[in-house]
């Protein structure tokens, strides 16, 4: 009997371990690690992560596949079948090498098994023992093996049936893409013959001139011609998108002759207004837009004098079937209020029984750039403009301190700092518009009375100022059912 002694058979496992595995190649380049655990239950130590697993990569490529669907078109739907086609295959490759792997653990184990249970009939003690223990965690490696071999074989399966999906999907799209290239196609072509039969029936008819029976054919093919002729901007959105630029550049140029025929139908009007006002004796002067003022000023000497004359203002339709009179203004001068604004003024003026009236050459304008000012007032909840008081109930104010003119969306307040001159309400009893006199400041003058027995006329910062305000004023007031004007207007 061979005499064993404890210094070699450590030696003596290694080398038994050492020529099992001299003809088995591994993925890694060491042996897993394992420990036995409560029960002979086989531990393996935890490993640095190698990345998501099989069944994850199928199921974020499946995720982010659906979720895609809806936004991709047929030919890029066509490409990503194809890319995932590639990508499941990859996948089914990487299984099959798992699949050789695995078939090596087992020829691994198994020949390290037969080593461990013929070095168990040559030890004797502790020795037999250990290797009694080695041989117990061996076999079960091989039912944890066998397990994992168990899960491969369902992914295995879950990887093909994504594969055969794929290429069925892809198969189908491309399909798709040659259908609708065919269609696509066969427009085209469709519309090109329209085209040469059209061409040939004007042919035809340039050939035979008194030939009055083909006129509906020829009307029938220009609609076929302009069907075609859609069909084929279809295919071609460059073309499309170059009409739309030659329309919108005639549509500018058509806006810009309307301006520039505005314009000069408005000058040829004031020259007619000049030429007949040589033979008149009173004329207006001034722009017959908002901010301005008008007056009216003799045009020869032999004109009676506007000092003696009465006068009287009215506001007339553009269509000359309505004339409104102007309580108040009955002066030379006339500032426009955004009342006038689309009407035409006329001045009467009487004079040793004798009537002569005078007449804008066409409707108030508007000031360039008051509407966005205004839009932009009404979008806050109050609006402040500084002023001047100029009267106060028809006296002169001496002081000329500056004073606060707010306007809210419910009440309109005068004060300065935290003295309030007056704060009243909207109602029937307001009145509020610009002033109907003289004076180099009445395009910048309003006339606010909150109440009965008590009215102030406001100087302006700036004309744009007070006919906001007045704009302003009144929309407020209309939104609380108050019809915000001056004495006697028709609102």
């Amino acid at each position: 009997m061979t005499k064993i002694s404890p210094e070699i058979d450590e030696t003596m496992l290694n080398e038994s371990i050492l020529a099992v595995s001299a003809d088995v190649s591994f993925a890694s380049d060491h042996f897993p690690k394992y420990k036995l655990g409560p029960d002979n239950q086989i531990l393996e130590e935890p490993r640095g992560d190698n990345g998501p697993s099989l069944k994850e990569v199928v199921e974020r490529e499946t995720t982010q596949l659906s979720e895609q669907h809806k936004r991709l078109s047929v030919r890029d739907l066509a490409s990503k079948f194809d890319k995932n086609l590639a990508s499941a295959a990859k996948l089914a490759d990487e299984a099959k090498l798992r699949e050789v792997t695995s078939l090596e653990g087992h020829v691994l184990l198994k020949k390290l098994r037969d080593a461990l249970e013929s070095l168990r009939g040559r030890m004797a003690g502790r020795n037999k023992e250990d290797v009694e223990k080695a041989i117990s965690m061996v076999e079960a490696l091989a039912v944890k093996l066998t397990q994992k071999e168990g899960e491969l074989i369902q992914e295995k399966f879950e990887v093909k049936k994504l594969a055969n999906f794929l290429k069925q999907a892809s198969e189908d799209a491309k399909k798709l893409v040659n259908q609708e290239k065919s269609f696509a196609c066969a427009e085209i072509e469709s519309a090109r013959a329209v085209v040469q039969r059209f061409g040939e029936a004007l042919d035809e008819q340039e050939r035979n001139p008194e030939n009055s029976q083909k006129t509906q054919e020829v009307e029938e093919l220009i609609e076929e011609v302009q069907e075609a002729r859609r069909i084929k901007l279809m295919h071609q959105p460059s073309k499309m998108l170059g009409m739309e630029h030659e329309l919108r550049a005639l549509r500018n140029q058509i806006r810009e002759k309307s301006l520039f025929s505005m314009k000069l139908q408005k000058k040829l009007e004031t020259n007619k207004k000049a030429e007949e006002n040589k033979f008149r004796v009173y004329a207006l002067h001034g722009s017959e837009t908002l901010g301005s003022c008008l007056q009216i000023q003799p045009c020869s000497d032999n004109a009676p004098s506007l000092s003696k004359s009465s006068i009287q203002w009215y506001r007339v339709s553009s269509d000359g079937n309505q004339k409104k009179i102007i309580s108040g203004a009955n002066k030379t001068m006339y500032a426009p209020e955004p009342l006038d604004v689309g009407q035409i003024l006329q001045a009467d003026i009487l004079s040793n029984g004798q009537k002569v009236s005078v007449t804008t050459a066409g409707p108030i304008e508007s000031a360039a750039g008051l509407g966005g000012y205004v839009g932009t007032l009404l979008r806050k909840s109050s609006s402040e403009f500084n002023v001047i008081i100029s009267q106060i109930n028809g006296q002169d104010h001496p002081s000329h301190s500056t004073h606060a003119f707010n306007v809210g969306k419910m009440r309109i307040k005068l004060c300065r700092g935290w003295i309030t001159k007056s704060r009243e309400i909207y109602s029937t009893s307001m009145l509020l518009c610009g002033v109907r006199g003289e004076g180099n400041a009445a395009a910048k003058s309003l006339f606010w009375q909150p109440r009965k027995g008590l009215s102030y006329v406001l100087i302006f910062e700036s004309e744009r100022e007070r006919n906001a305000a007045i704009m302003v004023a009144r929309k407020h007031a209309f939104d609380c059912s108050v019809m915000l004007g001056g004495a006697d207007d028709e609102m």
